[in-house]
């Protein structure tokens, strides 16, 4: 629910809003996020990980992590 609240405040400061430029800025964060939503499978698919990569980047990964011996 907090997100809800938060969404709230964010309408109610935007209908109040006379400053142009912090206007500007907003639209141009709600155009950025509607380029992440072009995803192109095909593309990630090719651009991905293979088998051997992605154990060697698992390997990798598990050891850095800080364990405790």
């Amino acid at each position: 629910m907090e997100i809800d609240t938060k969404k709230f405040e964010l309408l109610d400061w935007l209908k109040n809003l006379e400053d142009r430029e912090v206007l500007q800025q907003v639209k141009a964060i709600k155009d950025s996020e509607g380029r992440k939503k072009d995803f192109d499978f095909d593309e990630e698919w090719e651009n991905g990980l293979n088998g051997e990569e992605f154990k060697a980047e698992m390997r990798k990964r598990i050891k850095s992590y800080p364990w405790k011996k």
